[in-house]
């Protein structure tokens, strides 16, 4: 079930209305509304509100965080996917979307537990950090890794490397240097160095605005 509305003739809906849940200002992170959209009567319904939040969530983070948009977008896909095809049903479906839900708050309380903000955990996550030859390295020494990352590449926003080949491959000399010094595995270095460049990309762009 779809409900389509025209922005130009109609209010934002309100999903109390909608649902019955007396909740207008909410978070796809929180415990309380997901155990809510799970008790609603009508699967179909809670599925298709759920994967707009969990996409309106998605979308906000792919702003700044490029390795958390892609794989929860991913996932998110793939669950829908299987959904479409009917190899799952309406309560499986808003089971697999809760459970990305609960993952991408447990990205957003990484940050918090290892002190790094949001910028900073976008560097930390651009590491590979789930890869094993990398995760050996320990979290204080990749949360260095990251530290030391944004702030060189944040302190060099003032130049536009973003179109510039040869201010791109003074960057990638210094990421690349960066992750030898704290004993980055040398056959991830290659990979590591590119996301970490398409991050920072990313992030030029928003912190020349700021």
């Amino acid at each position: 079930m779809r409900i389509i509305v025209s922005s130009s003739t109609v209010e934002p809906f309100s999903l109390s209305d909608i649902t019955g849940i007396e909740k207008p200002e909410f978070s796809i992170l929180d415990e309380k509304f997901l155990q809510e959209i799970r008790g609603m009567e009508t699967k179909n319904l809670a599925a298709e509100m759920l994967r707009k939040l969990i996409e309106g969530e998605i979308r906000t983070r792919k702003r700044r965080n490029l390795i958390q948009g892609k794989t929860f977008s991913e996932k998110l896909e793939q669950a829908i996917l299987r959904y479409h095809n009917r190899a799952i049903t309406s309560l499986e479906v808003i089971e697999e979307m809760i459970a990305i839900a609960k993952e991408m708050k447990e990205a957003s309380d990484r940050g918090e537990q290892l002190g790094l903000t949001e910028d900073e955990l976008a560097f930390y996550d651009a590491l590979e950090t789930n890869d094993s030859a990398v995760a050996i390295l320990g979290d204080k020494i990749l949360r260095d890794i990251a530290l030391e990352l944004h702030r060189s590449i944040r302190n060099s926003i003032t130049i536009d490397w973003t179109v510039r080949e040869n201010i791109r491959a003074g960057m990638r000399v210094k990421v690349r240097r960066i992750l030898r010094k704290y004993g980055y595995p040398p056959d991830k270095q290659e990979k590591a160095t590119e996301t970490v460049i398409e991050q920072a990309e990313m992030l030029s762009d928003i912190w020349a605005t700021e």
